[in-house]
């Protein structure tokens, strides 16, 4: 990495180098923020499967408790 700065600086396209630093950490970011949010989705899809599923089980027993005498 150090000899990709001296090339960078020796030519003076530091600018260059800066912005390709940025652009690496921005991209990263967003991958990291994307992959946390693709992980957020499917939790809150598995908690929705959960609480449908518990309502399932509710409205059953529900139903056969009003069918005892």
């Amino acid at each position: 990495m150090s000899e990709l700065i001296r090339i960078f600086s020796e030519r003076g396209d530091l600018a260059h180098l800066a912005l390709l630093l940025w652009a690496s950490a921005a991209s990263t970011a967003l991958w990291f923020a994307l992959r946390e949010l693709s992980c957020a989705s499917r939790r809150f899809d598995d908690f929705v499967n959960e609480l449908e599923r518990f309502n399932r089980r509710a409205r059953r027993r529900a139903r056969k408790a009003s069918r005892r005498p």
